[in-house]
């Protein structure tokens, strides 16, 4: 193996002789370079010199051609065994350096590492630096590596060109599959924050290093469409394999393979598990980027030749070696140019300085020479092999080329100038799977769920209708104010609880208007109003409901009860309190809302339905405050409805009353759920919630208002009797009256009380039997049990006695009117003990 390796370095070395000599019988002044390659056998390096020596060659003959000034120098190449190491390298620089003579310029480096340390080290030796294969992104650095040109394009050209692509498609969405190594690493790195830069989302990065399916799989769970590739060739075929057996290909899908290759590719020399056929199917389609290895100009450039008749005489000279084809040996041709332009221009102005200056034996220093070096090689440019030869920057200004895999062959379907950064496609070459460009993502189409004018039409007129009747029971009540049934205090009672079918009836009006129509200041307005009105009302129609019920049980009661109107006044604040609460902190606002998509796999789409409503940000909690200052109330009320369901009050059954606070409480409760329930559905929510509030309020308005109409439309006729008789100042005198005979019979019987009972006084006196009937004690105890029976069957007969009354004699405000029972509703409720049955007020 050793003696192989000697072998073919020796060769190697021959080669190197070939380059740089014999030379010609003419004397031309000899410029020396610095020729700096990876020349020991390894890796393919060696390879590689022997594919770009022959290309070097006939750039050096090629100039000896050249008419002065140009023919009147010779490069003569020093090469330097690099060993793709960097200190190796180095340490071979400053030896040569050392040793002489004078070198201006380093030509070539290939390896990635060798070229960035020597590159940042060439300020220092007033050197500079023409490579053919330095590429990398990081290079461009023009603080770090300002001596450094490359004729090769640089690779952030090529992530500029993919850029471009994605934008001119509305490509906002990709996802990146790279393979390890230093010079992809760098293109990884610039592409993602050229990415950034363009505001495209970058999905998913995965790398080759893993499975590749795998890898793959990955980007097909993200959703990916766009799938940007950078990889060498040699995984070509185990990429798109794997993409055919993952179905990643077709009009779904663009692949964009940003490698900057010059050769093309080969699909199926390497072992994939596909057959070509399987390899072509998932490659179609696909767009690669790479660099122009000749100009596409069938006419002679500087150095005298064309591109075809150039790449005719390097393929004769490679196949007379044995060596490969390799791609930079084009670069590396007109590299060999701009050395030599630079060096002669160089020396043909320091002769012309020291020839013709003012002052003689002048000698342009070193300094001044590197100085016009560097800027002789930035000013160069001509036509050359590659296309036009010319930096910007230190990189060189060239063409992307953009070749599109189709069926079997690539077809150049665009180009990216670097230049003027604008990208070129022929739209008639380029050709989609689909009736389009891919897209980034599945579409997703958006559903605005909202309600139907009709819907609104025909619930807004059903609570329009609810609201008519509201006010025309009200108006009817009003105006029959006067009648013995509405003068109580249930008529201020009826009031609230119409009020309350008003304002919960009215907040229907509101809830079904959404953004279509109305800008969204209005829209929270709306809400705000549509919270206030079905919240006050249902309080204001419930409390009213309460006190109609607490009045009830607390006449039924054995006790007397407290008042319920605090408690319900005290309710009605708290309710306040939370809403004004709520809206300060946390306003409503007119929000969207997003449901569950459903895929669409025909149109490759996706249908998201959103609906838009009124929320805040602590929707829940507020919901929990409000629910919890009425539940407890609701609750009570239900226990106090069941309670005096058979009594008989108002000319209202009870059993109308407790099915009334029953019925809000179901009704309120299933509003509620059906509401939380149906957030996704805003037409489905309109109309039941809007059923049941209207359904509530029109129960109500029956169970409660019916029987009163009713009885009063019956009773008109007795209304006009009582009217005609006479005014209630009159009944009042003659009730008086009555009250005052009461209290003369009652003062009657006091005296004949006393009377009998000085009689009997007397006659307990004379001894008698104690056994006798007519004993003093028999006829007290028949007096003490008969007189009182005869007091209370006698006085109801004309007016009636206080059964709350503890002393008969005694009080003489014991009596009380009897029509006072039926009209306040404040006597107590009387039953038959031993015969049950319904209870009566």
């Amino acid at each position: 193996m050793e003696r192989r390796g000697r072998l073919e370095a020796f060769r190697l070395l021959l080669l190197c002789w070939m380059v740089v000599g014999p030379v010609p019988a003419q004397v031309r002044h000899p410029l020396p370079v610095l020729w700096m390659m990876p020349v020991s056998s390894g890796s393919g390096r060696g390879n590689l010199t022997a594919a770009l020596a022959p290309a070097v060659r006939l750039a050096l003959q090629d100039l000896q051609r050249q008419p002065p000034p140009l023919g009147n120098y010779e490069i003569q190449l020093q090469l330097l065994d690099s060993k793709c190491d960097p200190a190796a390298a180095l340490k071979a620089l400053f030896d040569a350096m050392w040793a002489g003579p004078k070198y201006l310029l380093v030509f070539g480096g290939v390896c990635p590492s060798v070229t960035a340390l020597i590159a940042r080290s060439l300020p220092a030796l007033n050197l500079v630096q023409v490579s053919f294969a330095a590429s990398s992104p990081s290079l461009s650095n023009r603080k770090w590596y300002g001596n450094l040109f490359s004729t090769v394009p640089s690779d952030r050209a090529l992530n500029q060109a993919t850029v471009k692509l994605l934008q001119r498609h509305k490509w906002s969405r990709v996802g990146l599959i790279t393979q390890e190594g230093p010079r992809l690493s760098e293109m990884k790195k610039d592409l993602i924050r050229q990415l950034l830069k363009a505001d495209i989302q970058l999905v998913s990065t995965e790398s080759l290093s893993e499975d590749v399916c795998s890898s793959l799989r990955r980007l097909k769970e993200n959703d990916v469409r766009i799938i940007i590739g950078q990889f060498d060739e040699e995984s070509t075929s185990q990429v798109f394999c794997c993409a055919y057996r993952l179905n990643l290909f077709g009009a779904r899908y663009q692949w964009i393979i940003a490698d900057g290759g010059t050769a093309g590719w080969r699909l199926g020399w390497q072992v994939s598990g596909c057959t070509a056929n399987s390899l072509l199917t998932a490659a179609d389609g696909s767009i690669r980027l790479q660099m122009r290895q000749l100009s596409t100009k069938n006419t002679a450039g500087v150095s005298g030749r064309t591109p075809q008749d150039y790449q005719d005489s390097y393929l004769r000279q490679l196949f007379q070696e044995g060596s490969k084809v390799n791609a930079l040996h084009a670069f590396a041709y007109d590299a060999v140019w701009v050395a030599a332009k630079a060096l002669s221009q160089v020396m043909e102005a320091v002769k012309h300085r020291e020839k013709y200056s003012v002052q003689r034996n002048v000698t342009v220093s070193e300094e001044e020479v590197y100085k016009m070096l560097l800027e002789a090689v930035k000013q160069t440019q001509f036509e050359g092999l590659t296309g036009p030869v010319l930096f910007r920057n230190g990189e060189r200004m060239t063409s992307i080329e953009l070749i599109q895999f189709q069926g079997s062959t690539g077809v150049l379907v665009g180009e990216f100038s670097t230049s003027t950064q604008q990208l070129r496609l022929m739209n008639q070459q380029l050709k989609f799977k689909g009736p389009g460009p891919a897209r980034d993502q599945t579409l997703v189409v958006p559903q605005r769920q909202h309600v139907s004018f009709l819907l609104y039409v025909i619930v807004s007129s059903a609570a329009a209708v609810t609201i008519i009747i509201t006010l025309t029971v009200l108006f009817f009540t009003f105006i029959n104010r006067k009648h013995r049934l509405l003068r109580s205090r249930s008529g201020s009672q009826d009031e609230l609880l119409l009020l309350g079918i008003l304002l919960s009836s009215s907040s229907v009006l509101t809830s079904g208007l959404d953004g279509a129509s109305l800008s969204n200041w209005t829209l929270e307005l709306l809400c705000s109003v549509r919270l206030w009105t079905l919240s006050v009302g249902h309080a204001v129609g419930f409390a009213a409901l309460f006190t109609k019920t607490w009045r009830v049980y607390s006449l039924c009661s054995i006790e007397p009860k407290q008042r319920g109107g605090c408690v319900v006044l005290w309710m009605l604040l708290l309710d306040v309190f939370v809403l004004t609460t709520w809206q300060i902190l946390d306003p409503l606002r007119w929000v969207v809302q997003q449901h569950y998509a459903e895929s669409d796999a025909a149109q490759d789409a996706v249908v998201r339905p959103y609906s838009e409503h009124c929320s805040s940000v602590n929707m829940e909690l507020w919901l929990t405050a409000v629910c919890g200052c009425k539940g407890p109330l609701m609750g009570l009320g239900c226990f106090l409805a069941w309670s005096i369901r058979a009594v008989q009050a108002d000319h209202v059954s009870s059993e109308h009353l407790t099915l009334s606070v029953f019925a809000v409480m179901v009704f309120s409760v299933s509003g509620v759920s059906g509401s939380l329930l149906t957030t996704h559905n805003p037409s489905v929510q309109f109309c039941l919630t809007s059923v049941l509030i209207l359904c509530c309020n029109m129960f109500i308005l029956s169970s409660v208002f019916g029987p009163k109409v009713s009885f009063l439309r019956l009773d008109n006729s007795e209304l006009q009797s009582e009217a005609a008789e006479g005014d209630e100042d009159e009944d009042d005198e003659q009730l008086s009256l009555l009250n005052q005979e009461l209290k003369s019979q009652t003062a009657q019987l006091d005296v004949e009380i006393e009377t009998i009972t000085m009689q009997l006084s007397e006659t307990s006196e004379k001894p008698t039997s104690p056994d006798g009937i007519n004993s003093p004690d028999h006829v007290w105890r028949r007096l003490s049990v008969q007189l009182p029976i005869l007091h209370h069957s006698y006085l109801p007969a004309v007016g009636g006695v206080s059964a709350s009354s503890s002393s008969l004699f005694g009080s003489r405000e014991a009596f009380v009117h009897h029509d006072l029972l039926t009209t306040s509703t404040t006597a107590s409720c009387t039953s038959d003990a031993a015969q049950p049955g319904p209870r009566y007020c």
